[in-house]
């Protein structure tokens, strides 16, 4: 109970710290700033090494044998001697293979910790410039797959199909298909800058700027909403925890961030540093 009630104190006091920028910038927004990016900082390191590099980097060099004896066999040991909940004894059973190809990703990833010291700092180059190039090949195949290709292919669309309605909210239909083609000709023709905007073209690419704000539009309203459902859920948290089975912590917190704000700004009235 003890627990439950100091986790609904710490919620309401990280919520109520968070709203207080909406005053100004002040200590309780830095410690809560401080607070989520160093345990958010903490939990993804956390669950990075056991569901990444444990399993797929350590689980492919010391991999689960069938071998009790032998030179893996003293390796095994002497890393279970170090931790035998990363290194078990008998090595870590993956369902991997040993592949010693990953002593270079295990290599980089040591020189990228080097970056720590001073003088041994140029060896995480070779790291960052592996990763970086690694990471924009995969990206650079990823988005042209997902978002050039995918998009040409969503475009490929039939105009006349006697199998389709005319009109439909949710499937395909001649009048959603017919939008879709307007929609694509007239905002590709916007980015069109070889010829000027004017006459009969300047009205195409008018009608391409109106598919494209709407398109803007969706999308902002779409990460508005989603907003305003957090906003939502942190306000149902503080009245349920300004309740008596809670000691009133919203209500209590409420007012001692207001009235420290409060005295703070009191004292700071008339100071031209603070007033800058």
């Amino acid at each position: 109970m003890f627990g439950e009630i100091f986790g609904a104190w710490v919620a309401v006091f990280l919520t109520l710290a968070i709203f207080s920028f909406l005053y100004k910038d002040n200590p309780f927004y830095k410690i809560a700033e401080h607070i989520f990016v160093g345990v958010s900082a903490g939990y993804w390191t956390s669950m990075f090494f056991w569901t990444q590099i444990q399993p797929n980097l350590f689980g492919r060099l010391w991999p689960s044998t069938q071998y009790s004896d032998g030179f893996w066999y003293g390796i095994y040991n002497f890393f279970g001697m170090i931790s035998s909940s990363i290194f078990p004894e008998g090595g870590i059973d993956k369902g991997h293979d040993m592949h010693l190809i990953y002593l270079i990703p295990f290599a980089l990833g040591i020189m990228m910790l080097l970056s720590l010291f001073k003088k041994l700092s140029w060896f995480a180059r070779w790291g960052i410039a592996y990763t970086v190039g690694m990471a924009a090949g995969l990206r650079a195949y990823g988005y042209l797959n997902s978002n050039v290709l995918g998009q040409i292919r969503g475009t490929i669309i039939p105009l006349a199909n006697s199998d389709l309605p005319m009109f439909s909210l949710l499937g395909a239909s001649h009048f959603n298909n017919l939008v879709i083609l307007v929609g694509t000709v007239t905002g590709l023709l916007y980015f069109f800058f070889s010829k000027e905007h004017t006459g009969n073209f300047g009205k195409v690419t008018r009608v391409g700027i109106y598919f494209l704000m709407i398109s803007f539009g969706a999308s902002f309203g779409f990460a508005v909403m989603g907003r305003i459902s957090l906003l939502i859920g942190r306000f149902v948290d503080l009245i349920t925890y300004s309740g008596a089975q809670y000691h009133h912590a919203t209500l209590w917190l409420l007012v001692i961030i207001v009235g420290l704000l409060g005295y703070s700004a009191f004292n700071d009235k008339g100071n031209p540093e603070t007033e800058l």
